[in-house]
């Protein structure tokens, strides 16, 4: 019974001890904040977030949700930490590529982690050809202290408003064209996806859809102007130009300086969607 007895008292110790250090782990010490981004392994993430407008069609502005953390205790009280702006990681125009940051930001009270909103814009043309870089960090705003390390307190978010060529393209380029962004950006605007590949396993499967999203490809750049008729929820217009010419600015309501330019040709008395480079787009 004595040998039981001291085994309790033994125990008992370890744990007094173990609840002791736990405590005056973080006693007289200002609680840490930091941002919480993870790789697949769990690991801290330090890379460069990527972004694009490019697939997300008449998009004028979107939202980062940026996790930041604390290293340390809960409070039963609201605390303020500061997210700002890295002028030295940061190519991106305040008002232009992205809404200013707030003064401060407010941990809620019991809260140990929260989603801080980085509204970026796609508002400047300029995007379509050229990325641009929004450098963030969080640091103490008062109740915080800013010991940890860089890395984790730091992110960069490259975005732009480019497409590339998807491999697709070169298998139906007989319809759609030679590749240009503007065809591509049509053709996601008339809600074309991917394109089959007709020489793949049962790819025959697929042609149907893909026949479908052409048509509608088609259809839309040989009448713009029904088809703005027909789709207004897609919140698209068609504004004449004012220099005197029968041509029009194509846009979406929320972003109009991202125009694509629509030409009328007297030979044909028709009109067509221009490219980047100045030609017609048309889709056979």
């Amino acid at each position: 019974m004595k040998r039981y007895f001291n085994y309790i008292l033994v125990l008992t110790a370890v744990l007094f001890a173990c609840k002791k250090n736990e405590i005056s782990r973080y006693e007289g010490v200002t609680d840490n904040i930091y941002l919480n981004y993870k790789d697949v392994d769990g690991n801290p993430d330090t890379s460069a977030i990527t972004y694009s407008f490019a697939d997300k069609s008449g998009l004028a502005s979107d939202t980062v949700w940026v996790p930041v953390s604390i290293s340390g205790n809960r409070k039963p009280q609201d605390r303020k930490f500061v997210l700002s702006v890295v002028d030295s990681l940061t190519s991106a125009q305040s008002g232009l590529h992205y809404e200013p940051l707030k003064a401060f930001y407010t941990m809620p009270a019991d809260s140990g982690k929260m989603l801080v909103p980085v509204i970026l814009k796609n508002t400047d043309p300029e995007l379509a050809n050229k990325s641009v870089a929004l450098g963030i960090r969080v640091t103490a705003g008062g109740d915080f202290d800013i010991s940890l390390p860089v890395p984790i307190r730091t992110k960069r978010i490259i975005y732009s408003n480019r497409l590339e060529q998807p491999e697709w393209w070169a298998w139906w380029q007989g319809q759609l064209g030679k590749y240009n962004r503007t065809a591509h950006r049509l053709f996601l605007i008339s809600g074309g996806q991917a394109l089959v590949n007709p020489q793949a396993p049962d790819g025959y499967m697929g042609i149907p859809r893909t026949l479908y999203y052409l048509e509608n490809l088609r259809n839309f750049t040989r009448d713009p102007f029904t088809w703005v008729a027909r789709f207004p929820e897609k919140g698209y217009v068609l504004t004449k130009r004012a220099d005197g010419t029968e041509d029009y600015d194509f846009y979406h309501v929320d972003a109009p300086t991202i125009k694509i330019y629509v030409k009328f040709f007297p030979q044909v008395n028709g009109y067509f969607f221009m490219d980047e480079n100045g030609n017609q787009i048309i889709i056979n």
